[in-house]
Formats: C-alpha cells, structure tokens, sequence
C-alpha cells in the first residue's frame, strides 16, 4: 500500500475510465471512513467499444497493481469488465473478495408497471453471454429494448458531463427508448450516471432511471470487515487515492464537480 494511505487495507475499485468513481461516490456517503484507492485505466478506455479479450487483458492488469497496493476487496466498478472479466479474476485470484456491477435488470423488473424496460450500456455488455443470462433470469415476460450507447463513455470521459457535445448521442440513445414506451430505464455503464438529470430530460417525468451504485457500495460495505481484519473508528476521515493510466485533468475535473473531491491525481503507468 502507498505510503500516503491508511496502513488500514483499502478497498480498490477500477474502472475503464472515471465512470467507477459514481461507485466511489456512494461508497463515500455511505461510509468515509474506510481507504479507497481508485485506478482509472482510461489511458485503455474504452473497454466497451473493443474486443472482449482487451477488458480481460486490462482488468488482469490493474488486479495486480491494486494487489500491490494491499488492496483485499475490489470492486469491478465496470458493467463490461464485469461481463467480460469478472468470472476469471475470481479464478485467478480466489484470495480477493470480487464485487462486481451489473445492469439492474431486477429492480427494473420489479419497479415497471408496464414490462417494458430500456438498458442504456455499452455494446459488449450487451452481447455477453452474462448479460443474456440476466435477461433469462429476471426478465421473462417483459419487453427489454438493448441500445448499445457505441462512444458515449468515451464521450463523457473526453468532454465531462456537461459537454454540449453529448446532446446527439444522448438524443439517439434515447429515442429508441421513448419509442418502445418503456416506463424504467436501467443506466448499465457506471458512466451513464454523471449524465443521469440529462438523459431524465429526454425520457420525461414518467420514466424512472436506474443505477446500481448505491446497491454496490452497500453489498462491499458488507463484506469489507471480513476482508479488513480490523476494526475502524467510526469518526475516522480516511483517505482516498485517485490514479489513472490516462489524463489526469479529466479524472481530477470530475472527482471535484462529482464528488467535491479536491485532491491530487496521481498519473501511473502499467
């Protein structure tokens, strides 16, 4: 572990790019006083729009480096590391606790009145075997519209949330759904939810969005002391660390207008 975090092991959360840190975001609110240590691979991004093979390349990657970081629980905060990455990392690393994030097709079930639901996500999330098996499991029934977002994490990595730039893709992203009259719309990219109040513009009042950033902090909170060890003083501030393989402005930019995270970046390569 780096000598400018808690000797208390952290919890490492990775991302293809900065989407993971609405992960981090509900981890924070939740609990701040446990270590985070935070790996943007976005110097690879995206994970999505490549052949599956690369996702799983890069998670072994950053597996390591958070390892070595002292790192006992780690959060995939990816939907396309997750599909493509997740299952052989528990293999490979069976001394880990994994916590993965998935498209939140059942409470999306649970929550539409009318069986029709939209998942926002990356292509290769959508054409994995993984996601197919969710459909198969909670969606029998229902009506589930696939948009494969092709460049929009890239875009909102490149250009922040607030980027004009978005509004085309937003706008093709979006239709597909409000054509199908779908009444919940699964957010399955951990970057779709810095672009949540935009994407709600376009779907209207009616629609109800969902992420699982809030269920995924909560389910490695859960599981965190078995893996920490020790005990940790309720009243603690502990430290977060923020890497990337990539810019370090994008990732610093958005952990202070996200998160209101005022804190150094620190550039690595691997």
């Amino acid at each position: 572990m780096s000598d400018s975090l808690s000797p208390i092991p952290p919890i490492g959360i990775f991302d293809s790019g900065v989407g993971g840190l609405s992960v981090l975001r509900a981890l924070r609110r939740r609990r701040s006083d446990i270590p985070l240590l935070y790996v943007a691979d976005s110097g690879h991004a995206p994970y999505g729009d490549r052949d599956p093979a690369h996702a799983l390349q890069r998670s072994i990657r950053v597996t390591e480096h958070l390892m070595a970081q002292g790192a006992r629980l780690i959060i995939v905060a990816c939907n396309t590391a997750t599909a493509r990455a997740i299952d052989t990392l528990r293999q490979r690393y069976p001394e880990v606790t994994w916590v993965g994030v998935e498209p939140g097709v059942k409470p999306a079930v649970r929550h539409s009145s009318n069986g029709r639901i939209g998942v926002l996500a990356t292509p290769s999330t959508l054409s994995s075997p993984r996601f197919d098996s969710l459909i198969d499991r909670f969606a029998q029934g229902c009506e589930v519209v696939r948009v494969p977002c092709q460049g929009l994490a890239a875009a909102i990595e490149k250009g922040g949330p607030s980027d004009p730039a978005l509004d085309p893709l937003l706008d093709r992203y979006c239709a597909p759904v409000i054509q199908a009259g779908a009444d919940t719309v699964v957010l399955g990219c951990t970057h779709y939810p810095f672009v949540a109040e935009r994407i709600a513009a376009r779907l209207g009042p009616q629609v109800q969005l969902l992420d699982t950033a809030d269920a995924v902090a909560a389910h490695a909170l859960h599981l965190w002391p078995n893996c920490s060890g020790q005990r940790v003083p309720r009243d603690m501030q502990a430290p977060v660390r923020l890497e990337t393989t990539g810019d370090a402005t994008v990732l610093a930019r958005l952990a202070r207008e996200g998160l209101g995270l005022d804190i150094p970046v620190h550039a690595i390569d691997l």
